[in-house]
């Protein structure tokens, strides 16, 4: 893996990992995990609007220029398929954990996930693919995960539950964004849980003290 697996350029806040949703950047672990916090928090969808606007409007400024083999080229495309239409607003069922476009890319629903345990309280699901560490994650309440920092990016999408690290809380529907720059210590809150889906470019590298890590990692 390189440092720009994930994207060509730093993502440091959710503006900027929305504007490469709406550039077409992302791989397409990180298109869906953004496309699934939509469906999650549709009202967040009024950004990607604005950016979809902009992007459009930047576009009609665009000098125009002759299209070589212009009548082959067009052929191609009409015989293409239909594109399919992002959902901007579904209402999940009830009993659905899992957002549509999460569960169409899994394949599965969330009762249904063949979990592995990686620690005492941790276990996940990995889906790698497409340059990039794609993983479930169940968080046993209360536990917390051995402190670390990034070599390289990585969003979490909270499905389920919460955790709490150096930064705030994170609840269902809300993107961690974690990179270098970030060492911290994800606890799960006590009352459920926490499932999540993660996307990273590159491995986590443990910090904190010696102690303290093996009282993580035993759980």
């Amino acid at each position: 893996m390189t440092e720009t697996d994930m994207v060509h350029e730093q993502i440091d806040t959710i503006d900027a990992l929305m504007a490469h949703y709406v550039a077409g950047s992302l791989p397409d672990p990180a298109r869906v995990l953004v496309q699934s916090h939509l469906e999650m928090k549709p009202d967040h969808r009024s950004l990607v609007n604005s950016l979809e606007l902009l992007a459009g409007e930047a576009l009609e400024s665009v000098q125009q220029a002759s299209i070589a083999d212009r009548d082959r080229r067009l052929a191609a495309i009409f015989a293409s398929a239909s594109p399919i239409m992002e959902p901007t607003a579904i209402k999940r069922p009830e009993y659905a954990l899992f957002p549509p476009t999460l569960r169409d890319f899994v394949g599965f629903e969330a009762e249904d996930v063949p979990w592995r345990t990686r620690l005492p309280g941790f276990k996940e699901y990995p889906l790698d693919m497409d340059g990039c560490e794609v993983n479930l994650m169940w968080i046993r309440p209360g536990r917390a995960l051995p402190a670390h920092t990034h070599k390289g990016m990585e969003l979490i999408l909270i499905l389920d539950g919460a955790f709490n690290d150096e930064r705030g809380r994170f609840g269902p529907g809300d993107i961690s964004i974690a990179d270098e720059t970030v060492d911290h210590r994800p606890v799960a809150e006590k009352d459920r849980p926490c499932i999540a889906f993660a996307v990273s470019d590159g491995p986590v590298r443990l910090t904190g003290s010696f102690r303290q890590m093996i009282g993580d990692l035993i759980g």
